[in-house]
């Protein structure tokens, strides 16, 4: 296994190169909505994969050692949640996947949480042996009657192993503790406890206790009108199990410690940019809502996405972060249109490398983008732009580098510099090159994507699709 601090060559040098595919590649019109996969994530080896998706289905994936490169192969698949009504308050309770995240394994039994909207479960894999009857007193064929049988012909039936199956079973059912949609979970590094977040509250629970919860932050008004945020992501710091931070749909980030009050209401700190109110617009709002937050794995720096930018903050600058990319910022002048066609609320999410020197997003028309050394103040700032669509496959097949960018006209190579500007630096983004703004899919979005803990390997969710990028 490769460690993390092993990983010290950058992304930039090394090729991205389209690794396998798993999902139908039909057209998207024809894709079911239960299929969309909605969540994506690595376990802590890199060895296990698993997706959720809308129809409430957990599929894991191993990885296939007899291959090279990063290759992995199908595991198990299992129905996590059902849909369900809710009769007290009139609503329907969606069965999509909102977040899995793997337990740390103690055994050969792998434990991971999924939720969707009101209900969190802890599942265990683990290999079943199953065995079938093969030797008893009939075992001659002759259906003789009991009187028949004596004390010296009976014997003992035998058992013999007749397969070994992959079988998930549900230990704990986490249920009645959220009033609204659960957007996040986290397990601590303590191993015993995790949390989960929702519009308003988080909770924390021990692994081993289903059916009690601790509220640590409710940021519910007495007045429901006078509510100005919600929370929308939450995480456990990677070391300091007294230590989570939580976004807000203003746009900021705060730290806080469980050492220091039961409620964590009142942050440690908080991490916001400043903002000139001439400025600001109708969409100002929206597009400042950030959608997801991550430390990096020696917990010094975190990564934010909203809908229009990658920020990446030092924990000990709460002021502005260290470096800014600007992802959509060619979709500034026709956010009007991003909010006739709801995209402007979509949630991308944002993660870094194993090392915490790298990081990756996703955009539209299927692109995503990793940024090599993004932490690092005296890297040369480059993009590069893969694509998660049939192109892939073509470009395997044709030998032309996957590392292009499906917006590219002539194969030429996406990985470019850019210049700083704003404080932070400013990223030509694929969509500069597109003069229509017709001509951008909003409904290829790649939305959900995970990075392997020890090697540049990742894992992309393009609607129906599972696809494994590396540079392996």
């Amino acid at each position: 296994m490769i460690d993390t601090e092993d990983l010290s060559h950058s992304d930039a040098n090394q090729p991205w190169k389209f690794s396998q595919c798993f999902g139908d590649k039909g057209d998207i019109e024809n894709i079911t909505e239960a299929d969309v996969i909605s969540t994506v994530e690595f376990d802590h080896t890199g060895d296990y994969l698993a997706t959720g998706d809308k129809g409430g289905r957990v599929v894991l994936f191993e990885r296939n050692e007899s291959k090279k490169g990063c290759e992995y192969r199908f595991h198990t698949e299992f129905q996590s949640h059902d849909a369900e009504f809710d009769y007290l308050k009139s609503l329907e309770i969606e069965e999509k996947i909102n977040k899995i995240k793997w337990c740390k394994r103690q055994n050969q039994a792998h434990f991971l949480l999924s939720t969707n909207d009101k209900t969190i479960k802890l599942w265990k894999v683990y290999e079943k042996s199953l065995k079938v009857v093969s030797e008893n007193n009939l075992s001659d064929g002759l259906q003789r009657p009991p009187s028949l049988l004596n004390m010296s012909s009976l014997k003992l039936p035998r058992m013999t192993l007749h397969d070994k199956i992959i079988a998930a079973t549900p230990r704990r059912i986490y249920a009645n503790a959220h009033t609204y949609h659960i957007n996040s979970i986290s397990v601590n590094s303590d191993g015993e406890t995790y949390l989960s977040a929702d519009d308003l509250r988080i909770n924390l629970w021990n692994l081993g206790i289903a059916d009690q919860s601790f509220n640590i932050v409710d940021i519910k008004p007495a007045n429901m009108e006078e509510l100005t945020e919600v929370i929308t992501a939450a995480e456990f710091h990677p070391t300091s199990c007294n230590l989570f931070m939580y976004s807000s749909s203003k746009g900021t980030i705060k730290l806080a410690d469980m050492r220091e009050n039961a409620l964590c209401d009142s942050h440690s700190k908080q991490f916001e940019e400043w903002m000139d109110p001439a400025q600001h617009s109708f969409f100002t709002e929206i597009t400042s809502s950030i959608s997801d937050v991550r430390f990096s794995n020696d917990g010094r720096y975190i990564l934010s996405r909203d809908y229009m930018t990658v920020k990446i903050w030092d924990v000990n600058m709460e002021r502005e972060p260290v470096k800014t990319i600007n992802i959509h910022e060619q979709l500034r002048e026709r956010l009007c249109d991003t909010y006739e066609n709801d995209a402007i609320f979509d949630k991308f999410e944002a993660v870094f490398s194993g090392d915490g020197k790298s990081v990756m997003t996703g955009s539209y028309n299927n692109n995503f983008m990793i940024y090599p050394n993004a932490t690092d103040a005296g890297s040369d700032d480059t993009e590069i732009v893969l694509q998660a669509d049939k192109s892939a496959f073509k470009a395997k097949k044709t030998g032309v580098p996957t590392s292009m960018g499906g917006l590219m006209k002539g194969g030429k190579d996406t990985s470019r510099s850019s210049s700083p500007a704003r404080g932070g630096v400013a990223h030509n983004n694929f969509m500069k090159r597109e003069s229509d703004f017709d001509s951008i899919d909003f409904k290829k979005n790649i939305l959900h994507l995970s990075w392997h803990p020890h090697e540049n390997s990742v894992a992309i969710a393009a609607t129906n699709n599972l696809f494994v990028f590396s540079t392996l």
